[in-house]
This record gives structure tokens, sequence and C-alpha cells, in this order.
């Protein structure tokens, strides 16, 4: 049963990050209906995020509390709804407003799920299961990527977010059966900002953190222009830089949750390090090839980077929650989970908006530079961690 979970909590992961990719692939064509600036275009991520962040530490808390399954199932409904209500504005602030419910409804979700399979699974499979589980976000980001560009080219936008909303209600229908045992509170009594500052009292907790955001304000610049970036530098179609910009990372991620979450699992039962090491080797796999991305203008280095930047990603990802399972109190475990996407989300946001306004003077290509530097950073906060590791083994 506890594989079935994962599987099951795939398809809700697709759900979500075919969402928030396909609206990217639609960026030229919310330009010309809605008549948005590329600011503008830039606030869809920015609002999305920043609603993300701030409600995914509560989100997190709340599953905690009152059990992960309701929380879980609560936000499927709220993200049906937004996304059918994506499909029928008419305006850039109705555009904006309908993201803000999106990043209200999947602030629920991620750290819910991530502890809920941490739950489910111990020590020597707990990697592997978060790095299936990770796949299909990858899965939803390519999806989002070449089916939204086709389905712009043919269709238009909007007809996408009509048929994402009715998938939403189905795929409610066959979670609410199989999460009935995982809606109860969970025994004790939690304050709130006590677990946030239980989790800041945690060594290695705030270094964690520090990665964590350097990779979300890559993915988020990566989500948000990469598309475009590819459509207006190398002239491609709409579908082939959605395609271009999603499959080759994903698939390289997929690559790297897969066989970093086995050799991790297995690893560290001789070596307590074993997944920060794998983390860090994930980001300093990532930095410089999204600077060649940035830099170069031959389409088969331009893959290269998109696939080592993916395999590296994939590293980082399926550690994550292991490595806080392995610091911090599995009661916590969500909302420390939802304080890691609140870091991302806010400078993954800020990222997005001020790379849309470089877009015209600098090119994005600089934001994806600077990126690259912020994720070095990320290297050194989990190096400090691997030392406080290996010194408690000494």
């Amino acid at each position: 049963m506890k594989w079935l979970l994962v599987a099951l909590l795939w398809g809700v992961a697709l759900l979500n990050y075919l969402d928030r990719q396909v609206i990217f692939s639609l960026l030229p064509l919310l330009e010309r209906d809605l008549h948005a600036s590329s600011f503008q275009l830039g606030l869809i991520s920015t609002v999305f995020l920043w609603t993300y962040g701030i409600l995914s530490p509560f989100g997190g808390y709340v599953a905690d509390r009152f059990g992960k399954g309701r929380v879980i199932l609560g936000g499927l409904v709220i993200w049906s709804i937004a996304t059918w209500v994506t499909g029928h504005v008419t305006s850039m602030s109705g555009m904006l407003g309908s993201r803000a419910l999106m990043g209200a409804s999947e602030a629920f979700y991620l750290p819910a799920a991530l502890a809920l399979i941490a739950d489910r699974h111990g020590p020597a499979t707990r990697s592997l299961a978060t790095g299936i589980h990770q796949s299909g976000l990858y899965t939803g980001l390519v999806l989002g990527g070449a089916w939204g560009g086709w389905m712009g080219e043919h269709s238009g936008w909007r007809p996408v977010f009509d048929i994402l909303g009715v998938i939403g209600v189905v795929y409610f229908i066959v979670l609410l059966i199989f999460l009935r045992r995982d809606n109860a509170p969970q025994p004790g009594r939690f304050d709130f900002l006590e677990s946030i500052a239980a989790l800041f009292r945690t060594p290695g907790f705030a270094a964690i953190l520090v990665a964590f955001t350097s990779m979300a304000m890559a993915n988020w610049l990566i989500y948000t222009w990469l598309p475009l970036y590819l459509f207006d530098r190398f002239h491609m179609s709409l579908s082939g830089a959605g395609f271009s910009a999603t499959f080759y990372i994903q698939a390289a991620s997929y690559a790297g949750v897969i066989a970093g979450g086995i050799l991790t699992d297995r690893w560290a039962k001789r070596n307590p390090q074993a997944r920060v090491i794998c983390q860090m080797t994930g980001l300093a796999i990532a930095a410089p090839f999204l600077a060649i991305l940035s830099l170069t203008g031959s389409m088969p280095v331009l893959i290269i980077a998109l696939i080592t930047f993916g395999l590296g990603r994939g590293l980082f990802d399926c550690t994550t929650m292991p490595v806080l399972r392995e610091i911090a109190s599995p009661k916590l475990s969500a909302t420390g989970y939802g304080l890691f996407n609140l870091g991302g989300a806010l400078v993954g946001g800020v990222g997005a908006a001020v790379a849309g306004s470089m877009r015209n003077t600098l090119g994005l290509g600089g934001a994806f530079q600077f990126a690259a530097l912020v994720l070095l950073v990320g290297v050194i906060a989990l190096n400090h961690v691997r030392r406080k590791a290996r010194a408690l083994v000494e």
C-alpha cells in the first residue's frame, strides 16, 4: 500500500506542475489577448509564488496537526476551481487573482504529500519514494510545456484550463476513497509559532533552507522564462520552445531522482552524510550548466546544458525531505517543508519579476547567470551541514 500511495500522489503532483508550467508556454497568447506587458507576464509567476510561499508553512502546519490526507483532498478541490477560473478571466487583474487562488491551493499539497510519503516509507526506501513522487512534478512540467504549446497553437489558451479543471474533480473522487485512513488529526497539541521556532533551533535547518531557496530561484526562472527565451533567441515555435524548455531538463531529472534515490538509500546505511552529499553534488553540477545555457547560441550545446542541469536538480530533489527527516522531528516535517517553500517562493517570485523587467535591457540570459551564482551559495550552505554530520560521527 505504501507504493500505491506514491503512485496516486504522483498523479496529483503531475497535475500541480502541469498547471504551473502550461501557462508559461502560453505567454505570447496572453500577451496578445490580455494586452499584458513583460512585467505583468512576470507577475503571473510572482503572484502565484508569493501566495504559495506565504501560505506553505501554515499549510504544512495544518497537515501536521489535522491530517495530511484531509489537507491533500481540500487542496485538490480548490485547485480544480482555480484552474477552471483561470480559463475564463478577461483581464490581467483576473488572471493574477486566479493564479493567487492556485497558489493557495498548492501551498497545502506538497508539504502534506511529501510528509505522508516519509511517514509511510522508512529510511530504506524514503529517498527513492520521494524521488518517484518528484518525477510526477517533472512529468507535469513536460506535459505543460509541450501540450500547452500545442494547444495554444491549435485551440487557444482557454480550453487548456477547462480540461484540467474537470480532470482535477475526477481525481479528487479517486483520492477520497484511498486517503480516508490519513484524515485523522495527529495526537497532541501543536502551536504554530512554537513549531517554527523549534525548526529554526534545529542544527542545519537554516542551511538547508538556503540551499532549497537557491535551487527554487533557478527553477522558477526556468519555469517562467525559458520557453519565451528559446522562442526569442532560437526562433522556435510555441510548441517547440515549450517542449525544449521542459523535456530535456525533466528527462534528465528523472534519471537524477531515481538513481540518486536508490544510491543514497543504500549509501546512507553506511554514511550519515550520504544524502547531504547528494544534494551538494546536484547543485554543483547544475550551476555551471545553467550559465552555459544562457550563453550559447548552439542548439547541441543548449541541449547538453539542459540535460546536465536537470540531472543535478534530480539529485537535489530526491533527498530534500529525507534530509529534513534526518535532522528534525517527524511531527514537524510538513511544516519544515512549508518553510522551504516559503523561502523558495519569495526569492523565486522576486527573481521572475526582475527577470521580466530585465528582458528588454540586460536580457533573460543575465538572470540565468545570476541564478547560477546563487546555486553555488547553496553548495556552501550544504557543506556546513555535511561537516556537522561528519563531526557527529567522529
